[in-house]
């Protein structure tokens, strides 16, 4: 995964491992991917482990000019 992360992060000449805040070294603690696992580390964050409901589908916008 690590791998992915890097080659993504040249395609972009974005330093992804580069804390926003400090500019330190950011490294992985964990992969998680048991949704249990996310839903109660999302929870004792305080954060909604639910997915944000999507808006109704709607048409194109219209050209004022049509």
């Amino acid at each position: 995964m690590e791998h992915l992360v890097q080659r993504d992060a040249a395609r972009r000449a974005v330093d992804v491992w580069a804390c926003a805040r400090c500019g330190g070294r950011l490294r992985v603690l964990a992969y998680l991917t048991a949704p249990g696992g996310v839903s109660s580390i999302l929870e004792h964050l305080g954060l909604p482990s639910e997915p944000a409901k999507r808006a109704p589908a709607q048409g194109p916008p219209h050209l004022a000019w049509c």
